[in-house]
């Protein structure tokens, strides 16, 4: 199909333009047209997106489908996919269906609400495709805007310190990415991502107020990225925004921000820092090793003092997220692999999880762990689900969260065994707060009052979560349906990687060895 790419990006855009121009009136039966209308679009997405996998060559480790022409100023459209990003709109595909359809529930501004899903799809999707920089900024930062209103409007109690906090903090660190992309143009001369990727950025040494930058420019424009990349990811220490977020967002916002959004952090880091800054990354990797192993423990120890569901969640995505980090970094076939294969589980895992909060928040109205216990005798298709999902987030063998977690501390002891040992710990850590939630939430007997009338799960709910748990054991059982399609790419990479971080390397030396 030609233009695949951008028919699958625009259309969510597209439907959100026909409910802002023709969708009048906020009664019932305009607020079930909106539901509909954002449905329809979303599913349509998701099978027009089938055809980017169908056609997809995973042998062909170059971009594909790729869509050129000018835009503004010189300027380039142009959008392509590889194995390393196409996964990634599949996810994005797959996840929006079912986030419209867990937000069949909402009653308030319901075509404001689907508006501002539809355009957030296609900000993601745009991020995932774009091969030019300065497209990719537009799309990446524009998509802080709706998820900003879509917490500030729609969210908790607390909805506008969240939303504040939440797009200060990732916009603040993308300010220092653009000042990076300013730079690498005037270097290159092009702001073209496959011809920044073979550029080779200045790496010697040199000294900033008697300081010894190590890694030269490439280090620098490491460094700015990383700004950026490490606070959408969120990792340790700039991660505080991300509870706030999710305990104030709408359930769906909430799928959204932890399934697709967090993942643009690591695709950021697999796009830029590896291929276009190798000697920059390698003299920072020991820094970043560690400070994923430190946010894997941190942040589940937290998890564990938690008294809000959505809250321990949420530190539970930035622990599993820390084992993204480090697989990257380890910068070989099973961390990369692994890394990627992480993201996308956990976008289904973490997305379910955030999904079973909801389903009894939305009968309830509390997330306090307190409040509940005993729903296994009243919701038994629920506490199944919830037990599968609970025990995937632990990486329990046969899910696919056991495959990216193996994958990526392989990869890591290869490079470090004592960051991999740290890591390690993690898993039981994470077994400890998913299975104390649990058992807090779901067992035990029936006594609270309030909870003897609850229902279990429609036949809504389930439909949603039937995919999520499709995806789940398929992958945890076949993994090689990601991996055979993101291995050549990542084998590609590394190669790259370790060829230009050799030869920088060696000119660093060179150069250190001339000054002395």
């Amino acid at each position: 199909m030609e233009n695949v790419l951008s028919i699958t990006t625009f259309i969510p855009l597209i439907a959100a333009a026909i409910l802002a121009i023709f969708l009048r009136g906020e009664d019932e039966a305009a607020q079930r047209n909106a539901k509909w209308v954002a449905l329809v679009a979303t599913v349509v997405t998701f099978l027009v997106s089938l055809f980017i996998l169908f056609d997809f060559d995973p042998s062909n480790t170059g971009f594909q489908f790729v869509e050129e022409r000018e835009w503004l100023l010189g300027l380039q459209y142009k959008m392509g996919v590889d194995g390393i990003s196409v996964l990634f709109v599949l996810l994005t595909t797959f996840m929006m269906p079912l986030t419209i359809a867990a937000s069949w529930g909402i009653k308030t501004r319901v075509k404001e609400y689907m508006i501002a899903f539809l355009i957030l799809e296609t900000l993601m999707l745009g991020v995932f495709m774009a091969l030019d920089l300065v497209l990719f900024y537009v799309f990446f930062e524009a998509g802080l805007i709706p998820m900003f209103l879509i917490i500030g409007i729609w969210g908790g109690k607390a909805r506008i310190y969240a939303s504040f906090k939440f797009f200060l903090y990732t916009f603040l660190g993308s300010v220092l990415m653009l000042v990076a992309m300013v730079a690498m143009f005037s270097d290159a001369g092009t702001t073209d991502i496959p011809s920044l990727m073979r550029h080779v950025f200045d790496s010697d040494t040199f000294n900033v107020m008697g300081i010894s930058v190590v890694g030269g420019m490439q280090t620098l424009l490491f460094l700015a990225f990383f700004a950026s990349f490490a606070v959408k990811m969120p990792m340790w220490p700039v991660h505080t925004w991300l509870p706030d977020a999710h305990v104030q967002a709408p359930t769906a916002g909430s799928v959204v921000l932890a399934a697709i959004l967090l993942k643009m952090g690591g695709y950021g880091f697999l796009r830029f820092s590896l291929p276009m800054f190798p000697v920059g990354s390698d003299v920072m990797t020991p820094l970043v090793l560690w400070l994923s192993a430190i946010a894997i423990v941190y942040t589940s120890l937290v998890a564990l003092a938690q008294s809000d569901m959505k809250k321990l969640i949420a530190y539970s995505s930035v622990a599993h997220m820390g084992y993204v980090t480090m697989g990257i970094f380890a910068a070989n076939q099973q961390g990369i692999d692994g890394a990627i294969f992480q993201m996308i589980s956990h976008g289904f895992i973490s997305g379910a999880l955030f999904l079973c909060v909801g389903v009894i928040y939305d009968r309830m109205h509390t997330r306090d762990i307190d409040a509940y216990g005993g729903l296994v005798n009243r919701m038994p298709a629920y506490a199944l689900i919830f037990l599968f999902f609970t025990m995937a987030n632990v990486g329990l063998p046969g899910t696919s969260g056991f495959v990216g977690e193996f994958l990526t501390l392989v990869g890591v002891f290869k490079v470090n065994t004592w960051v991999a040992a740290v890591a390690a710990s993690g898993v039981i850590l994470s077994a400890s707060y998913a299975l104390w939630l649990y058992r807090r939430v779901v067992l035990g007997d029936l006594i609270k009052e309030s909870l003897k009338s609850i229902s279990d799960m429609t036949g809504r709910e389930r439909a949603i979560f039937a995919p999520l748990v499709a995806m789940t054991l398929l992958l945890g059982v076949y993994p090689s349906l990601v991996t055979d399609i993101i291995g050549p790419s990542t084998e590609a990479l590394i190669s790259q990687y370790d060829t230009a971080r050799a030869d920088g390397g060696a000119a660093t030396v060179q150069t250190a060895e001339t000054a002395h």
